[in-house]
């Protein structure tokens, strides 16, 4: 964001993490949204009632979903102060089988809390300054809930960038988001050319066939390019959604259907073959029809040189990657199922509880959550390390350049956070440094007191997994594609799905460490960190 600064300074650190946020690629595991809004969370443990009756998800599960959320929904200043507040919190206290008088008030509870959400937290930033909720908080709260609305990351981005060009005070930022909240969706056109059409006497009949004249007709009529189209035909979708990438999201999803039905053709299998763009009318642009990746890096295999050594026999971690290849780019429900069949391969093992809410596989989602929450501190210090920019240089950054290994830069920072705070680092020539002084902030904070800090981080990487676990099932044993959170699901789990596996392949090659060794490394180290044996949050999955 190269444009004027806002005149708020809150407000530009909050635009400035939502650019994190609604950035599909480019923005690391360890700055994205781990997290969904509360209503959404309501909405999943209400839809939960029905699986738990059908056999698809344990009592044990959804009584730890419930409990968690209970704790979470505490600081969400949208779910008010009074009688609103006392009945949600109250209900979340007891077991909510389906079907139940509990239930049936959950659900009527929902819609009073969806109605005013964030018209509740406009009102709430409006105090004084030195009341004002954590700019972490903020930003997250407002970004998960109109994702999970239904906008697109694309479409938010946008926005965000068009508040901080008006030099929005934090003010307008609540209020323009409740704003988007209210607007209801509308219906667009979306184009979907398709370059072959096998059996098209089955595509003719239906409502929305073009033939070829009629795609370049309405690519002309909407004012495109059609400069080397030669389309056999497509679809005119009438899609009712919030933004016009939403509505080509669902077009995309469409396709996705269709190509999956035609590997199922005698003759030529697979032989529906779309265009690589998409248009939506009224928008200047075709849309890609390859969606953006969901954020799941495995650096590892770049950085120490492992990306083509696939000779050899196969291990348990390259059976792993295979499994998981799918969560950036694929299909939803075959991303959730490979994703998680990775973690639970490398995660889970025979001698594992039975009985108590870390039963059934679980565990696994467990064992992640402290690999990657030890992963965090590094990778957020490293970046801090790069990213002190002083206009003239100094001391801090000389140290800085000599250092060796990212290791002994996160180490350096580090020391200079806890002596000196967060002002000490300096980002003014960085491009990211409305987003680093706010990570700074956490760094100390961490430094400072890590194992609450970092108990809180590994508690939300926990729920994200658990969420993934949940959604898995749903797929798998409810034959379910379209779960409430199933896109946010993917959305919160696939760059952490990505972190964990990335620390595991490291571990592997480096020290021939097995996953399920890692993950009790990582354990005990979120125990001894800061104590006794003068752990660094530095070193938490480094070999004793």
């Amino acid at each position: 964001m190269a444009s004027p600064p806002a005149s708020d300074p809150y407000a530009r650190h909050v635009l400035a993490r939502m650019a994190d946020f609604f950035t599909d690629e480019g923005t690391p595991w360890a700055r994205r949204l781990w997290d969904i809004g509360s209503v959404l969370a309501l909405e999943e443990l209400w839809e939960a009632g029905y699986w738990q009756a059908n056999g698809v998800l344990s009592q044990t599960a959804c009584d730890w979903q419930r409990n968690e959320l209970n704790a979470l929904i505490g600081p969400d200043r949208g779910l008010g102060d009074k009688e609103l507040r006392k009945e949600l919190t109250g209900l979340l206290r007891n077991s909510l089988p389906d079907p139940s008088p509990e239930r049936r008030r959950l659900k009527e509870i929902i819609g009073h809390v969806r109605a005013g959400y964030l018209e509740r937290w406009a009102a709430a930033v409006s105090a004084p300054v030195e009341q004002r909720v954590k700019l972490e908080r903020f930003s997250r709260t407002v970004a998960s809930h109109l994702l999970d609305l239904g906008y697109s990351a694309s479409h938010l981005r946008a926005w965000a960038r068009d508040l901080y060009r008006d030099r929005a005070t934090t003010a307008d930022i609540a209020d323009s988001a409740a704003e988007l909240a209210r607007t209801p969706a509308r219906v667009f056109e979306v184009l979907v050319a398709l370059e072959k059409v096998p059996r098209r006497e089955l595509a003719e009949p239906l409502e929305g066939w073009f033939d070829k004249g009629k795609v370049v007709a309405w690519l002309r009529e909407h004012g495109h390019d059609t400069s080397g189209i030669r389309p056999g035909g497509g679809f005119v979708y009438r899609i009712t959604a919030l933004d016009a990438f939403s509505a080509a999201d669902q077009a995309r999803q469409m396709v996705e259907r269709m190509t999956a039905r035609s590997q199922f053709l005698r003759r030529d299998r697979g032989g529906v073959v779309p265009f690589p763009r998409l248009w939506v009318a009224d928008h200047p642009q075709p849309i890609p029809l390859n969606p953006p990746a969901r954020g799941a890096d495995v650096l590892t295999l770049v950085n120490e040189g492992h990306l083509y050594q696939v000779a050899g026999r196969r291990s348990r971690i390259d059976e792993a990657l295979e499994l998981a290849a799918a969560v950036n780019r694929g299909p939803m429900a075959p991303a959730v199922a490979g994703a998680w069949a990775a973690v639970e391969s490398l995660l889970s093992h025979p001698d594992d509880p039975k009985d108590n809410e870390r039963s059934g596989k679980a565990v696994a989602a467990d064992r992640m959550a402290a690999i990657i929450a030890c992963s965090w501190p590094r990778a957020e210090l490293t970046a801090l390390a790069h990213r002190h920019r002083p206009r003239a240089g100094d001391d801090l950054s000389r140290l800085i350049t000599a250092c060796t290994t990212n290791q002994e830069r996160a180490r350096l920072v580090a020391e200079v956070l806890h002596a000196h705070g967060a002002p000490a680092l300096d980002f003014t020539s960085a491009s990211t440094k409305y987003t680093d002084w706010p990570a700074a902030q956490r760094m100390a904070d961490l430094v400072k007191t890590p194992r609450p800090v970092l108990g809180d981080v590994r508690c939300a990487f926990r729920i994200a997994l658990r969420r993934l676990y949940r959604t898995r099932n749903i797929i798998l044993h409810g034959g379910a594609t379209r779960g409430v959170a199933l896109e946010a699901s993917l959305r919160t789990g696939a760059p952490l799905v990505g972190a964990g596996l990335d620390r595991i392949v490291h571990a592997a090659y480096a020290e021939d460490l097995s996953p399920l060794d890692l993950a009790a490394r990582a354990e005990v180290a979120l125990q001894l960190v800061s104590g006794e044996t003068g752990l660094s949050v530095v070193d938490l999955l480094e070999p004793v």
